[in-house]
């Protein structure tokens, strides 16, 4: 009988490399480019780094060129739209759901399906799974999904689309002056509804901290009148739901 032949392994020893790489190797050194050949030349059929104006050009193919985006869409991913479907079947096939719907019992409707709809095998439906299966930009509160599904609304608005809504509640209820400055008075507005560290900065005076934020800057707040300053953050705790905006 032939006996198994023995294969010999080096083991990595890693206290050895980290002692090499860290007092050992010189990091000071300078790396020498390899000598650059003449435009033109290719070795190996391709074309390899060449000097134009003292500086290195690459003259072979761009691979980055030819990599794609594909967008998916509003629509979301097929799985997605799949999980959503089968919840639509089984809330509009469930007739206490259907009728309360109907009669408008929306807080019988929302306990029910947390209670009887969520959390069970074999889908395991919940809040979080719908929402991102409805590939919306915005967080979506359960009564819209069921509206949606029982075709009570005909889709889901943006977040955009929600904030121009809200918006244009808070001009009806103000009735600005100063028109010229409803474009500065809306982009605070819309920047304080979205943003938690706008919100912040407001409500704690930081003002300066306005210099560096990305998202509503000192320039943007100087050009709102200042009545409107406190003006919007007061409306927005009174009339507007801030979750709905939440990603």
């Amino acid at each position: 009988m032939t006996q198994p032949q023995k294969t010999a392994f080096k083991l990595f020893d890693f206290f050895a490399n980290c002692e090499y790489f860290e007092e050992k190797f010189n990091y000071d050194e300078v790396i020498k480019l390899p000598r650059p050949r003449s435009k033109g030349c290719e070795v190996g059929g391709g074309i390899g780094p060449v000097v134009v104006g003292g500086a290195y050009e690459h003259l072979g193919e761009d691979i980055l060129s030819m990599i794609k985006e594909e967008t998916i869409g509003l629509e979301g991913m097929k799985i997605d739209r799949m999980f959503f479907e089968k919840f639509e079947d089984t809330v509009r096939e469930n007739e206490t759901i259907a009728k309360a719907v109907e009669s408008g019992q929306w807080d019988r409707v929302i306990d029910y399906v947390n209670r009887e709809v969520f959390d069970k095998p074999e889908e395991y439906y919940n809040l979080d799974k719908l929402r991102k299966a409805a590939a919306v930009d915005r967080r979506l509160t359960l009564r819209e999904i069921l509206e949606k599904i029982f075709g009570l609304i005909p889709r889901f608005k943006s977040k955009d689309e929600l904030l121009e809504e809200e918006f244009a509640k808070f001009i009806a209820d103000t009735k600005p002056e100063e028109a010229a400055a409803i474009p500065a008075i809306k982009t605070y507005f819309k920047a304080y509804v979205t943003s938690g560290q706008v919100r912040h900065i407001i409500e704690m005076k930081h003002f300066t901290d306005l210099a560096t934020n990305p998202v509503f800057s000192t320039l943007d707040f100087r050009a709102v009148p200042e009545k409107y300053r406190m003006l919007i953050p007061e409306y927005v705790k009174d009339y507007v739901s801030l979750n709905q905006f939440v990603a």
